[in-house]
């Protein structure tokens, strides 16, 4: 942790170069950062909404019952699940002549990539918030947690990319493993679905291990915050605080423990 201290400066200069090569030379810049996660949003309100009749809950107290809203609010948090995933995989594969060649904490390769995310998870959610206010929803008061939420899903991604990142480095078929883990957590997780409709029908050891699913507390989580336009529950919060740090705490310990080997394996 004192080596990611000391390569701040080093920290700081790649996330610059990822913000300035994300869309560079790009006609619409950062404007295909809300694409992805609108198109999904445009599909699945076609396939479940128009097509299989699936309908939003109403949002309490916001009264909101718009189904694209309520993909979005959902999409965008998952989106950054597997953002964080996909570049934690390549953050020192891609990466492999500066690892070999120069000394530095290797760490700062995943975070450079949390940070760069985050801004464009900022982004994206600003306009949901603006969106959401425009249609009636009662968030303003819950902005800060809506930043909290967003700062605890860092650290909790920034936990599964620095596994991610050394596991692709010594075992390369990872990255087409994880898209199959992926595709099952996605849909694992409540966000094209209600939850409620799931939670019927099933009890006892799978209800808590779909009801704490981690991805599926913090889509739960921003709902309320986002959809709702009311505070998250007490019991989720404190869960998601826990997982989050212990996350990052795991993640960093596995990176440490095979952090020597990593340029002799590239």
């Amino acid at each position: 942790m004192i080596e990611i201290v000391r390569s701040r400066n080093l920290l700081w200069n790649l996330t610059l170069r990822e913000l300035r090569a994300k869309y560079r030379r790009s006609l619409l810049g950062w404007g295909w950062s809300m694409l992805n996660p609108l198109s999904q949003m445009l599909i699945y309100s076609v396939v479940f909404g128009a097509i299989f009749g699936v309908q939003a809950r109403v949002g309490d107290p916001s009264g909101i019952d718009t189904y694209g809203l309520y993909l979005l609010s959902g999409i965008l948090p998952w989106g950054f699940i597997n953002l964080i995933s996909g570049l934690g995989l390549q953050a020192l594969t891609g990466n492999a002549a500066l690892v070999t060649k120069v000394k530095f904490a290797r760490e700062t390769l995943v975070f450079s990539e949390v940070l760069f995310s985050l801004v464009q998870f900022s982004i994206e959610m600003s306009l949901l918030c603006i969106v959401l206010l425009f249609f009636g929803s009662p968030l303003l008061p819950w902005l800060p947690m809506v930043v909290l939420l967003m700062v605890l899903l860092a650290i909790f991604t920034s936990g599964i990319a620095l596994i991610l990142s050394i596991g692709a480095v010594f075992f390369r078929d990872l990255k087409y493993l994880w898209t199959i883990v992926t595709q099952i957590w996605f849909f694992s997780t409540p966000v094209i679905y209600d939850p409620a409709r799931v939670e019927e029908k099933i009890s006892g050891f799978w209800y808590s291990v779909y009801h704490w699913n981690p991805s599926t507390a913090f889509v739960r989580s921003f709902r309320h915050v986002t959809f709702d336009g009311r505070g998250p529950e007490l019991l989720d919060l404190a869960v998601l605080i826990v997982v989050s740090f212990a996350s990052l705490a795991i993640g960093l310990t596995v990176f440490g423990r095979f952090s020597r080997r990593i340029a002799e394996e590239l």
